[in-house]
């Protein structure tokens, strides 16, 4: 790339800050192989998003080429969910096992679960050298949680072995974080902060207003999930002061 000065440092890959997760709603070998021709170096994690998992027939080949670009995979929560209403932890570990998986997502924003639970599963899983991410927040935009209570759950989470906690917005970024239209809630996510290392969450953020609000608020490096596969090199721009809507954010 030609040198332009002003242009914000990205770490490099394995990144501890500044990811970018991507979410995999389906997608074919060859797209697959398509994403990563173009995108590999902006995107740290991959999702199967919700149950797809076990829908697709080419998981097992995706994942390898994923993993072969320096990307971390995981199963989305929804289906981590699945398992455990079905009193299945162990088959859920098993099937996590038979992927050759290092890294789980583990959410309760479908289900009732006791939050003690919950941790108890992350610490098992953490203590088998698993990275966890965990995601705290309701799915549904009829539940709305208190400021001191997505607190209060972080706090526990990372406790209990969470390498990152994710903030629920769910892929269409209307619900958790977010107003039913897209807005962001942005004194619960201030208040947040007062007791939250930034770099500790994971922020989903599929719309690119959401994106920008959270680069203008906490950098080029804030750790960004639920990205859409046609948005990565976008939202690398975004970081980077490459597009209007951060163009002046970083110009000395």
């Amino acid at each position: 790339m030609i040198y332009l000065p002003n242009i914000p440092t990205r770490p490099e890959k394995p990144r501890k800050k500044g990811l970018t997760m991507v979410m995999d709603k389906g997608l074919s070998t060859q797209e697959a192989e398509a994403l990563v021709a173009s995108s590999k170096d902006f995107i740290d994690i991959v999702k199967f998003g919700f149950g797809t998992a076990l829908v697709s027939k080419n998981v097992k080949s995706k994942i390898k080429l994923y993993k072969q670009n320096g990307i971390k995979v995981y199963l989305g929560g929804t289906l981590f969910e699945a398992f455990i209403i079905r009193d299945m932890f162990n088959d859920y570990c098993d099937f996590v096992t038979s992927l050759e998986l290092d890294t789980v997502e583990i959410s309760d924003g479908s289900i009732k679960m006791d939050h003690n639970q919950k941790c108890e599963y992350i610490n098992i899983l953490a203590n088998k050298k698993i990275t966890v991410f965990s995601e705290v927040g309701y799915k549904s935009s009829n539940k709305i949680m208190a400021p001191s209570k997505w607190i209060k759950l972080m706090q526990k989470e990372i406790e209990a072995g969470s390498w990152k906690v994710i903030a629920e917005a769910r892929e269409s970024g209307n619900v958790g974080l977010y107003r039913s239209g897209g807005e962001v809630r942005s004194d619960l996510i201030e208040e947040i902060l007062t007791k939250i290392p930034k770099e500790k969450i994971l922020w989903e953020a599929p719309k690119k207003q959401q994106q920008v609000f959270f680069i203008k608020l906490l950098g080029a490096n804030v750790n960004l999930g639920n990205i859409g596969t046609n948005d990565v090199i976008p939202l690398e721009c975004l970081r980077l002061g490459l597009r209007g809507d951060t163009f002046f954010n970083f110009i000395n």
